[in-house]
């Protein structure tokens, strides 16, 4: 099967760690301090979990094949009259059975959740992967996961997922057991783009390589950063222009080099179009790597205090200037460039709202 699937809205995350331990989560449901309607539930405090349909993984970056995988999810939870629900694991299983083969995280598991909620998911059964967890027998996770703690109705996985004890089960055993145990079972084949599967290590990868036009395309949505706003040294405002500086808690950054980017303050939602760097600043001497913006319009008072950068487009690469009034004709230019791109998308969905 070949599907482009659909975009999910870019929703601002909010507050939160960026890998929450398990243990210490408590239930969040609309009236928690999270404000967040999507039901959260650590695996001892599961009570009351189903009937549900259930989709299971890690689901970083929620990408074209994991939202295909959801829209199966919330039609069988319509159909069977169940909970359409999420089995996810913190911290990623890699990090504890290979540490050292641990992937970077396009998304924390605080901007997950958020994505799942947008997506429709009622419901999420947040499992600590320790040791134990590691060692849990394909039968008995069934069992005890999904039978008895779950209440699984259905259960709808990708073509590829194993589970248990050396990834020892795979969608076959999974359809044995759920004939055995009283569940359906679907596996669902990765979503084809341009010839390519879409999967969160070729997602990773396009990102990390400045391919932020095709990694946004297999996302669904921009790839985008969130951060804290920063004091940097002045020298952009003294010498150059004045840029917002993000300091970010995240795994994967795109390549070194200039970006037409979208900047919203996750505080009071005002939304920018912008130019951002990152890189070391080389017309400088040396520094620290950096993540900086320039708004191209400005914006009024008040300052952002936590902000997310979204990736749109890829200008260029980072380069030293001989002084920093060269850096600053050539930030200019990059803003042209940055202002006719946004002014051609704005005129194309301009031309694609009157077509409908």
């Amino acid at each position: 099967m070949t599907s482009r699937g659909e975009p999910i809205p870019a929703l601002p995350g909010r507050r939160g760690e960026d890998r929450t331990e398990s243990g210490g989560r408590q239930e969040e449901t609309a009236d928690s301090p999270g404000g967040r309607r999507l039901r959260v539930v650590p695996l001892p405090e599961a009570a009351g979990f189903g009937p549900s349909v259930v989709s299971i993984g890690n689901f970083d970056g929620l990408h074209l094949g994991h939202q295909e995988l959801f829209r199966r999810l919330l039609r069988a939870a319509h159909r069977l009259g169940a909970k359409p629900s999420v089995i996810t694991f913190d911290p990623h299983p890699m990090c504890v059975v290979a540490p050292h083969r641990a992937p970077a995280l396009l998304t924390t598991l605080d901007r997950r959740l958020t994505l799942m909620e947008a997506l429709g998911v009622e419901q999420v059964l947040l499992i600590p992967f320790t040791e134990e967890t590691a060692r849990m027998p394909a039968v008995e996770f069934v069992e005890q996961v999904l039978v008895r703690t779950a209440g699984a109705r259905a259960v709808i996985v990708g073509e590829n997922f194993c589970f248990g004890h050396q990834g020892a089960g795979n969608t076959e055993l999974l359809e044995k057991l759920g004939k055995q145990f009283g569940f359906e079972t679907e596996a669902v084949r990765g979503v084809v783009y341009r010839r390519h599967v879409v999967s969160s290590t070729t997602i990773r990868g396009l990102v990390q390589g400045g391919d932020v036009r095709m990694a946004n395309r297999m996302l669904g949505r921009p790839y985008g950063l969130e951060g804290e706003v920063v004091s940097g040294d002045g020298v952009g405002r003294r010498k150059t222009v004045p840029t917002l500086n993000l300091r970010t808690r995240a795994e994967v950054l795109p390549a070194r080099g200039v970006y037409v980017t979208r900047v919203t303050d996750l505080d009071d939602g005002r939304r920018w179009d912008a130019v951002s760097n990152i890189g070391y600043r080389p017309t400088f001497g040396e520094h620290p790597l950096a993540i900086e913006t320039f708004i191209l319009a400005g914006y009024a008072p008040p300052d952002p205090v936590r902000i997310r950068v979204e990736f749109l487009a890829r200008l260029r690469e980072e380069r030293k200037f001989d002084d920093p009034e060269s850096l600053k004709r050539q930030i200019l230019r990059d803003a042209q460039r940055a202002e006719r791109y946004f002014a051609r998308t704005r005129r194309q969905a301009a031309c694609a709202a009157e077509s409908i």
